[in-house]
């Protein structure tokens, strides 16, 4: 694809309303002759304000089927569409700029970057549009306060509390507006008290953008606290 060509999307006939679309995801395996089916048939979707938890059992494919839908793996069959776009149709150029815009990330382990302080890892994501402009200055100033970090805005991840760099994490992944936000296992480091804080944040800053927000955790009560809860057992879904 010409880098200067717009990426093509298929119509969908869908009107514009934001939603996800998972359709029949298999993600397979393969060691020599052996094949290790993870997925087998995945198919679910969300639209804009929904909020979903994955749970299931260590090594169900989880994680797997996270990083499907964030495009940072490849299914080995099914379609992922977001907000009308196919994004394994696009180029990879188009697929990072996409994913950029469109996905926000929160990991277990924040993955901030230690050089930088806490106002400029939430405004990482923008960097790949280039010039920072006044209003995601203003955006991030807004998220960094909205997570109570204000007093914190010049300092490294180095001088902060695990519960503080996830909040940072947190506030880094919503500075785009992305459709999606995924989040896996966000408190599985935290003890209790900081991983309310973060199951707290997470979910109201959904709701008041209204984005979709799907997580991967062990935590049942993290998980009672979402819309919907998706059970993976052996590669499929039970709502």
């Amino acid at each position: 694809m010409d880098q200067a060509a717009k990426p093509q999307t298929r119509n969908t006939g869908e009107g514009s309303q934001v939603r996800l679309i998972a359709k029949d995801l298999v993600k397979t395996y393969s060691n020599g002759e052996q094949v290790a089916t993870i997925l087998n048939g995945i198919s679910f979707s969300l639209s804009g304000g929904e909020n979903a938890a994955i749970v299931g059992p260590s090594g169900c494919g989880k994680s797997t089927l996270l990083y499907i839908l964030g495009t940072l793996e490849v299914p080995t069959s099914g379609t992922v569409q977001l907000g009308g776009t196919f994004p394994f149709d696009l180029s990879n150029q188009h697929l990072a700029a996409f994913r950029n815009k469109s996905i926000g990330f929160v990991f277990q382990d924040h993955h901030l970057m230690p050089q930088l302080t806490v106002r400029e890892n939430v405004l990482l994501p923008a960097l790949a549009h280039g010039e920072l402009t006044d209003a995601i200055k203003e955006r991030a100033d807004l998220l960094i306060e909205q997570i109570g970090m204000s007093h914190r805005t010049d300092q490294i991840p180095a001088r902060l509390s695990g519960g503080e760099r996830q909040r940072v994490a947190v506030a880094r992944a919503m500075l785009l507006k992305p459709d999606l936000i995924l989040a896996d296992e966000p408190t599985g480091s935290l003890d209790e008290a900081n991983s309310e804080k973060v199951a707290d944040l997470l979910l109201d800053l959904q709701a008041k953008e209204s984005s979709m927000l799907l997580c991967v955790t062990h935590s049942p009560s993290l998980a009672d606290r979402f819309q919907k809860t998706m059970r993976l057992h052996q590669g499929q879904i039970q709502t």
